[in-house]
């Protein structure tokens, strides 16, 4: 005999819906620190504006024989980490919060650096640098948000697993520029 599986009475979850509705998603069930959900992925959007930034800097400034296809792959990133920084900010809203843009201390809340760069090589190296800093960071508020706030880690583990790809990507730049260049 199969046993039914354990579920608040929807009688409960009714009235419970029915209470402070203006929180919108953010239910009783919601067992995160949402102040603190919400300033990580403020922190998380700040990283990804500056990514964003870094990268079209990066894709215009690229000169070069072998540039082309590395500033195409620069502003293909920048477009991608725009979205990113858009996911994070509907959640923000999504839970009650307002997304930061402000410039005005957006570097000093980032995870990565807004490093521009001077050469091909050390754009490439600087863009890898910020992703492996991306990586780690994503992967600890993943870990963070756990079973406390499944929707928020989901958003994060499909922007980690794109910049896990945009790191590859970086590596894979880096490695196929002469060798002389890269040091």
């Amino acid at each position: 005999m199969s046993q039914k599986p354990s579920m608040t009475d929807f009688e409960v979850i009714r009235k419970r819906a029915r209470e402070n509705i203006a929180q919108g998603a953010v239910t009783p069930g919601y067992h995160a620190d949402r102040d603190a959900v919400l300033e990580l992925l403020n922190n998380a959007l700040a990283t990804e504006l500056i990514c964003m930034l870094r990268y079209r800097r990066h894709h215009f400034m690229a000169t070069g024989l072998e540039s082309k296809s590395i500033a195409d792959e620069f502003l293909e990133h920048s477009n991608e980490e725009r979205e990113h920084a858009d996911q994070i900010a509907a959640r923000i809203v999504q839970l009650g919060g307002e997304p930061n843009f402000s410039p005005d201390d957006l570097s000093t809340r980032s995870h990565a650096e807004y490093v521009e760069g001077d050469t091909l090589v050390s754009m490439v190296r600087e863009d890898l640098v910020a992703e492996r800093i991306a990586i780690d960071s994503y992967r600890e508020i993943i870990q963070y948000l756990s079973d406390r706030d499944p929707t928020s880690r989901r958003v994060m583990e499909t922007i980690l697993a794109k910049e896990e790809e945009h790191a590859d990507e970086m590596a894979e730049l880096l490695a196929g520029l002469p060798a002389g260049k890269r040091a």
